[in-house]
């Protein structure tokens, strides 16, 4: 299940770029977010026996949270180190982390562009999430 999350965090943020290059905000907003959510799977299930996802019992793995996400994934102090490191992660991951689920209902001026930038740039939320996939 693992390799599924990565190849769909992977999928997602590529057609959230397609949809904010042709001026599809709301969307691209949307999909870069559940990129991020897909990643943070990954990572609990690169925890978990097998990389199976979820673990038995839990049903807070099935929370579109990020915040709840980052914390059963155990990355919250790396996340903090990293904020600390560098600012420009840092205004990555404020962008970040506050999309939810419930975005995909909203037809305001959602800043889709900005969002994929966050996720998918060299210092975005999704690279750094990569490295404890």
């Amino acid at each position: 299940m693992r390799e599924e999350f990565q190849q769909l965090a992977d999928l997602r943020v590529e057609e959230a770029a397609i949809l904010a290059a042709n001026s599809k905000q709301q969307g691209a907003y949307y999909l870069a977010g559940l990129a991020v959510e897909c990643a943070l799977k990954a990572c609990i299930a690169k925890k978990t026996k097998q990389n199976q996802y979820p673990p038995k019992n839990t049903s807070h793995h099935y929370d579109h949270n990020l915040d709840v996400l980052l914390n059963l994934a155990e990355l919250r102090r790396e996340l903090d180190d990293e904020i600390r490191r560098s600012r420009e992660f840092a205004n990555n991951w404020d962008t970040v982390h506050d999309w939810s689920v419930e975005k995909r209902y909203e037809v305001t001026a959602l800043k889709g562009t900005e969002m994929v930038a966050a996720v998918n740039s060299a210092r975005g939320v999704l690279q750094w999430l990569k490295q404890y996939w």
